[in-house]
């Protein structure tokens, strides 16, 4: 087997254009790309990337000044948190549970969109295997070029199991992904609402649609376009808020600090055609709305980050970089 086909993620010593953490005896981390020649300083020393090429995972080195640092592979979880981002990132409590509540499995034909920074893409493509395929979409030339390159970089290649299609989903969906193709759609995006009938369109009967939204005034909405379909079973919503923990001898307790709400998840399954589900026994609830009142969650009404074009420009370049080192690397290693 040669290095280049050898993904980077797998166990096995470190070799040039990996990615590799570093963690101080104050426990700091620094993520680095190996490069030959390179060397990582800081205050307290430098470590040189000959000194950690060639080593097994999880081994320790030592700076000039006699230093240890810990050098471990990142994690699929690490990779994430500190690659380039263009747009922001679905974080790794809301990706893990999409993977469950979507029901991602070797093999399934998975939609996405929008594509972002790439950090779902990156956990649906594990998901789902070699056998499977994803089909991204992104409205942003900018994003997908990250997220291209950060898929790239964690790989060391660009998997021939995903597309990355720059449009408006409503257009380019229809396009790209036969009726009924797809057995999954994960919708990230300020108004999915909008696609609910697009989603129908593409899934299978007993597929899943699962959408990411960040407000309450978003999921209202999107649940109620997903009833008004008459198309998916009845949506379930859920958020995910992750407390950890201090352990430290009989010092027990929760960390100061947790990771509360990011994000909501929606997930509702495709009916068979013609199926007409039926009606929940429901308390008396306040469910009347108007059209009004939908209109005033409109994506123009709930507004959106922009990342300024200087930012975005210097985020594309460090992505770009570290996937074009990934693969020169590759391309440059020596058969095993």
């Amino acid at each position: 087997m040669t290095h280049a086909n050898t993904p980077r993620y797998m166990p096995g010593p470190f070799r040039a254009g990996d990615r590799c953490q570093l963690t101080d005896p104050k426990g700091k981390i620094n993520t680095v790309s190996l490069k030959h020649g390179d060397e990582f300083h800081t205050h307290r020393g430098v470590v040189k990337h000959e000194d950690i090429i060639g080593l097994p995972d999880a081994s320790v080195v030592l700076n000039s000044s006699g230093v240890e640092y810990l050098v471990m592979r990142p994690l699929l979880v690490d990779f994430v948190m500190s690659m380039p981002r263009g747009a922001a990132i679905i974080y790794p409590k809301e990706a893990q549970a999409i993977l469950g509540q979507a029901d991602i499995f070797p093999g399934a034909r998975v939609v996405e969109a929008g594509v972002g920074s790439g950090a779902l893409s990156l956990w649906l493509l594990r998901a789902i295997g070699p056998q499977g395929f994803l089909y991204s979409f992104e409205r942003r030339e900018e994003f997908a070029e990250i997220a291209r390159a950060n898929v790239s970089t964690f790989h060391g290649y660009t998997p021939e199991n995903w597309s990355v299609t720059v449009g408006d989903l409503q257009d380019a969906l229809p396009m790209t992904v036969k009726p009924g193709e797809a057995d999954r759609v994960v919708l990230d995006m300020l108004a999915p609402w909008e696609c609910v009938d697009m989603a129908a369109d593409a899934l299978v009967p007993g597929g899943v649609v699962l959408m990411y939204v960040a407000t309450v005034t978003q999921l209202s909405r999107v649940v109620e376009a997903l009833r008004e379909t008459g198309q998916f079973s009845h949506p379930q919503s859920s958020e995910t808020i992750v407390r950890g923990w201090h352990v430290e001898g009989l010092a027990v307790r929760p960390e100061h600090r947790m990771i509360g709400h990011t994000a909501f998840l929606v997930t509702a399954r495709k009916l068979a055609p013609g199926t007409v589900l039926p009606d929940l026994k429901r308390r008396a609830s306040k469910s009347d709305f108007s059209a009004e009142d939908l209109e005033a969650w409109t994506p123009g009404v709930l507004g959106g980050r922009e990342i300024s074009p200087k930012s975005l420009r210097k985020r594309v370049r460090s992505a770009t970089e570290s996937a074009e080192l990934s693969q020169a690397s590759d391309s440059s290693s020596p058969a095993e």
